[in-house]
């Protein structure tokens, strides 16, 4: 399809305009009508565009499929000024119809501050609105009317004019279904298209949509961004991703239309489609190359899924470097995120203090020590990404949270369990049975004392241990606090049904739980004791030992 697009000055804007009956009828209120007048008014003499007017061009009128509030608003707006200063501003140059609100022209042809009508609703919110700009233009009526008068010469739409081959009434339905807007990239793309040779067309649209499928595949779409699909609202075409990394776009940029407009500027200073096209396709050959590299997926991966670089920022970093270059530039930028803490030991970090920090070296271990694997295993960033992570103690510490008695319950259910299987006979199980009913919160800390005694290891006399590293891992936040102040081999259980499940474990936490970095001489297996913990920060300093800079 041929659809047609351009930059169009509101008072360059002529013609009818009908408003099909497919679509609802004026409802833009207060906030939206002066959010629209503050913009311009205060933009002053620069340039600025609204968003897209959606057209079809039939025999002698233009039908309107998406932009009836922003068009009928500045209707009215221009209507007021001249009903106010009729010989400094003329009429609207433009009309509009609505096809199924008869007399609905006439109505806003004559518009004024008395209109009020309860002939329709349609009718009802025009007048209102009308209003809304008289009040608006009534703190400095003189001023204001010659002021936007003015202004509106610098102010712009994007101007969409579809094929005459395509449906109007699907583009409506898909562009105000959950508020879905065009984007820059569809725009983009429409534009390349206008702008190409006859041959040249088809193969950007096969390339773009190529391109679109691409990125369509979670494993890389996560690998580059932390946009999941429950927040897809944010790039509803993926390949906007790549032209906002060409156009660098900052993320507090508030111009939706930022992208769209800096590839149109390109094309009034004279850049070819051809040319901007083949630095689309270098961009997006790049991001193919990092991923499909095992050592810069990993490196890159890590970075943003820390949220301790951006894409955009990466993509900045790699100029003018050396693959070689480049790999060294990232190291230095993992070294940085977990660095942030001058001179310190990994195992003074506490959890309490240090969460950010710890939750970023434990991710970091995570990801280095999968590709530290000869093998072509690599993390599943796309895993990670769909869930939400906390930091779990290995070892349950004080119990945090637990003061209901369903909690109470839970925890001692989950517990007698572990307990039978190291000591079926032991009377702290009959003692369990007997409270479970009518259990009070003193009593709860009696038995959890004697339970947590009972399922440690035996060196554990010193408890400074419990909020260090040696003591932590990544786990699903599953909201289950019975579960979060559990011992380490009621942990142990749950871990291997989740990993019976096939749900996703970080490989470092399921090292962990299942013990295999203790040496085999030293393994217990209910157990959280000192030689599993001197194994795993053991472990830890070799894996991040590039990146460390400890104070030792």
């Amino acid at each position: 399809m041929n659809n047609k697009i351009s930059l169009k000055e509101i008072n360059k804007i002529k013609g009818i305009f009908l408003v099909p009956s497919y679509q609802r009828g004026y409802r833009w209120g207060k906030e939206e009508i002066e959010v629209m007048l503050d913009d311009i008014f205060e933009n002053g003499e620069k340039n600025y565009c609204l968003q897209p007017i959606v057209i079809k061009k039939r025999e002698d009128f233009y039908e309107l499929v998406d932009g009836q509030q922003r068009l009928t608003t500045l209707y009215l707006i221009y209507k007021y000024m001249h009903n106010t200063v009729p010989a400094f501003c003329p009429e609207p140059a433009f009309k509009l119809s609505y096809q199924n609100r008869k007399k609905s022209e006439e109505f806003l042809e004559s518009i004024n501050a008395d209109s009020c009508s309860n002939e329709n609703i349609d009718f009802y919110f025009m007048a209102e609105a009308y209003k809304i700009i008289k009040n608006w233009f009534s703190k400095d009526i003189t001023l204001r009317v010659q002021k936007i008068f003015e202004y509106l010469r610098y102010v712009s739409v994007i101007w969409y004019e579809i094929d005459l081959n395509e449906d109007p009434v699907a583009l409506f339905k898909r562009l105000n279904k959950d508020k879905i807007y065009l984007t820059s990239s569809e725009l983009v793309k429409a534009l390349f298209i206008r702008n190409s040779e006859e041959k040249q067309k088809d193969e950007i649209a096969l390339q773009w949509d190529a391109m679109e499928k691409d990125l369509h595949n979670e494993s890389f779409w996560l690998f580059l961004t932390n946009v999941s699909k429950e927040k897809d609202s944010e790039y509803p075409t993926r390949v906007d991703l790549i032209l906002d990394l060409i156009a660098q776009k900052k993320e507090n940029t508030k111009e939706r239309y930022f992208t769209f407009f800096y590839f149109n500027t390109k094309i009034k200073e004279g850049k070819t489609v051809k040319e901007l096209w083949s630095i689309i396709q270098k961009a997006f050959l790049h991001l193919k190359d990092w991923y499909e590299d095992k050592e810069l997926y990993h490196k890159i991966g890590y970075l943003i899924a820390s949220k301790e670089s951006t894409l955009a920022r990466i993509f900045q970093e790699k100029e003018n470097k050396t693959k070689k270059e480049f790999k060294a530039a990232l190291a230095g930028l993992i070294r940085k995120s977990i660095s942030q803490k001058a001179g310190y030991n990994l195992e003074d970090l506490d959890y309490e203090r240090d969460a950010d920090l710890l939750k970023r070296i434990l991710l970091l271990f995570n990801v280095e020590s999968i590709h530290a694997f000869k093998e072509e295993q690599r993390f599943p960033f796309f895993k990670y990404k769909n869930c939400d992570w906390t930091l779990e103690h290995i070892h349950a510490r004080k119990s945090e949270g637990l003061t209901k008695q369903e909690h109470w319950k839970e925890w001692l259910k989950l517990h007698k369990e572990s307990i039978a299987k190291i000591d079926s006979q032991s009377e702290l199980l009959q003692e369990i049975d007997e409270a479970m009913p009518n259990i009070n919160g003193k009593t709860f800390k009696y038995l959890q004392e004697k339970v947590i005694a009972k399922l440690s290891s035996k060196d554990d006399a010193n408890k400074e241990y419990i909020n260090s590293i040696k003591n932590l891992a990544l786990l699903k936040n599953e909201n289950n606090i019975a579960l979060s102040n559990a011992v380490f081999s009621v942990k142990r259980d749950e871990i291997i049904k989740m990993d019976r499940r096939g749900d996703f474990i970080p490989f470092c936490t399921r090292m962990v739980f299942l013990k295999s970095y203790t040496p085999s001489d030293k393994n217990q297996l209910h157990f959280w004791g000192e030689a599993d913990r001197t194994a795993y920060m053991e472990e830890i300093r070799k894996i991040l030992a590039p990146y460390l800079q400890e104070n030792n």
